[in-house]
Order: structure tokens, then sequence, then C-alpha cells
């Protein structure tokens, strides 16, 4: 018995931990009135969510350019990260694992040190608080999950079949465009899902890039929670968590261990 309610004590605190942050922003979210000392909101309502979704609010227009920012970099880091990836999944690079180590480098060091010498760059080549400068920026990250996971998605494809295409006649691009490429569309999928919840997420390069120019929802949501606005804070933040919630049911459907196990082979 004292084993079973230890089991329950530790699962009930772990369920806290995950929900009880989920639970203030539903609440924050929801409440119009709550102030210290109350526990709980005094009043509940939807003005809020008429506030931030309101048809000329800055919400909806920050919400446009952050998913506008994420498909742009999407499609920078397919278009270079299917290329490398199948190359260093398929051919006798030199130096392989140290280029795959090379992608991992934006990630090594301190962001804030990082952006603030980019932002000092791009000031000198006009790409300060430009859209262009941001997407580059949000590249560079998602370049790491997007190389990694082709990589790791081409691996997983047997070679057999690109052979049995070629010994039939096709070509080299042809086998890739109707071999390869179909039986790595899930892992590809799955990359360019991870790049667009992490642009869409990314805020300190943004931060440091994009201000004033480029306010992204990320951008707006920080400006709320340090002007006090709590309840516009917490509908942004929710808003920002539904993505990643159908990306976590995305994944678990398409990115198999076989594939996972593939990364850095």
């Amino acid at each position: 018995m004292s084993a079973w309610i230890g089991r329950a004590l530790i699962l009930g605190l772990l369920v806290f931990v995950v929900f009880g942050p989920l639970a203030n922003l539903a609440l924050w979210a929801a409440a119009e009135q709550w102030y210290f000392p109350h526990k709980l909101p005094l009043s509940y309502g939807t003005k809020f969510w008429e506030q931030v979704f309101k048809p000329r609010g800055d919400a909806l227009a920050s919400l446009m350019t952050s998913v506008w920012i994420a498909l742009s970099t999407v499609a920078t880091c397919l278009a270079l990260a299917i290329p490398a990836g199948y190359a260093l999944a398929r051919l006798k690079l030199p130096w392989r694992s140290a280029i795959l180590l090379a992608f991992l480098l934006p990630q090594a060091f301190p962001s804030v040190a990082v952006y603030i010498n980019v932002a000092r760059i791009f000031y000198e080549l006009k790409l300060n608080g430009t859209m262009a400068g941001v997407i580059l920026v949000h590249t560079v990250h998602g370049l790491v999950f997007a190389v990694w996971i082709t990589a790791a998605a081409f691996a997983a494809v047997d070679r057999d079949l690109e052979l049995a295409a070629r010994n039939l006649g096709a070509s080299g691009l042809r086998s890739f465009l109707t071999v390869s490429l179909p039986l790595a569309a899930p892992g590809i999928m799955a990359s360019a899902i991870f790049v667009f919840l992490e642009s869409l997420d990314e805020f300190t390069g943004t931060f440091f890039v994009g201000v004033p120019d480029v306010i992204t929802l990320p951008l707006l949501m920080f400006t709320a929670s340090i002007a006090g606005n709590y309840q516009i804070a917490a509908i942004t933040a929710l808003v920002l968590l539904v993505p990643s919630v159908l990306f976590m049911l995305f994944i678990e459907r398409f990115l198999k261990a076989d594939v996972l196990s593939k990364i850095g082979a």
C-alpha cells in the first residue's frame, strides 16, 4: 500500500508540474479581473480575447507575420537541407561527422552574444528591421533540425530500391524523385514542422534583428507581459501552444524510431 501511495504522489507531482502552468495560462486567458490576494479570478469573460483578435488588432497582424516568416524559413531550409541531407546520407563525404557537427554550432554559443554581433553585421548590410534579415536568422537555426532529420530520413531508405530503379533504366535524378524522395517524405515533413515551430517561437533573434519594424507573436507576448497585460500574454501563449500540440501528434504518427536511429549514423 505504501508503494502505491508513493507512486500516486510522484504521479500527482508530475501532473502538477506539467499541467499546472497550463492551468495558470488558461485562468489568465479567461480572467477579466484578478489581483492579489485573491487565489482565483474575480470575474471571467472574453473581453481580452476580443481585444486580441479584433480585425485591426496587433495580434492578428503579428500572427500573420510569424506564419509568413515561418513558412519562408521552412522553404529556405528545405531547399538547402534536401540536397545536403541526401549527400550526407548517400555519398562518402570526407569529414562527414564534422559537417554534421558544424550545423550544431549555432546552438553551442550563448544566443544573446551571437545575435548582438549578428545585428551589428546586419545593420551594415541594411538587413536590420527587414523580413529577409529575420528569415535568414531563423534559417540558420532551422538548418540544425532540417539537415540532421533529412539526412536520417534518406539514410533510412533502402539503397536496393534505388539500385533497382537504376537497373530498370531510371537516371539518377529520376530515381531520386520517384524512389528516394517519396520514401523519405515523412521524415522531411517532420523536419519541416520542427523548423516551422522553431521559427514560430523564435524570440531572441527576431528581437535583435527585426525590432521595431518586424513584430512577431512572441515579441507581442513579451511586450504584453512586460507591460503587465497578463491576459493578453496568456492568450498569445495559448495560440503559440496549439501548433506544438499538433506537431507532437504528427511526429508520433510519422517519425518512427527507425528514422530517429539513423540520425548521426
